[in-house]
């Protein structure tokens, strides 16, 4: 390589070193995070197998008693707003495209309100028209020229690599904007 690349090889050569730094630290920290979960799982998991059982007996013990939920129909005890109350109800069908056709054929004044119409652009489709084309349908073009660009080879960098990165990033233009 010439003098020329220098400047452009060391700073290349830095700011492998500093990924490579991000990439060990997090390592870490994920190897840390895993043998954490790996103690304390067994614990969490009976913790919450027992709030299950908790809730299933109070529950329980209410279903037997409605008689002390006529007025008030709820207390707070312990922390915990318990007793009856009236039931929401749930709703459910099997198929969108049949309750749609029902709804437009029995209550077709109400279609509006009662069926949502989504129409939105599709990016990936858009990307296969001109520029010439897109600036027809309004849509700007940037980016179109010759722009700079860093990407890491070598594929060893995960996502939490990259999401603490990108907070940097955020907290740089931040600090930047003030």
């Amino acid at each position: 390589m010439s003098n020329d690349f220098d400047p452009i090889e060391k700073a290349a050569k830095a700011l492998r070193i500093a990924r490579d730094l991000v990439t060990e630290r997090a390592t870490a920290l994920q190897e840390e995070i895993d043998s954490a979960t790996k103690r304390k799982l067994p614990g969490l998991r009976s913790a919450v197998a027992a709030v299950a059982q908790a809730d299933a007996d109070l529950k329980a013990a209410i279903q037997t008693a409605p008689k002390l939920f006529v007025k008030p129909r709820s207390v707070v005890l312990h922390g915990l707003k318990l007793g009856f109350q009236k039931g929401k109800g749930k709703i459910d069908w099997e198929d969108d495209a049949q309750v749609v056709k029902l709804i437009r054929r029995h209550f077709p004044e109400q279609f509006d309100v009662l069926c949502k119409t989504t129409e939105k652009p599709i990016k990936a489709a858009l990307d296969g028209l001109s520029t010439a084309e897109l600036k027809k349908l309004g849509i700007s073009v940037e980016d179109t020229g010759d722009v700079v660009f860093v990407k890491d080879s070598t594929a060893s960098v995960d996502k939490l690599v990259k999401a603490l990165l990108k907070g940097v990033e955020e907290e740089e233009d931040a600090e930047a904007s003030v």
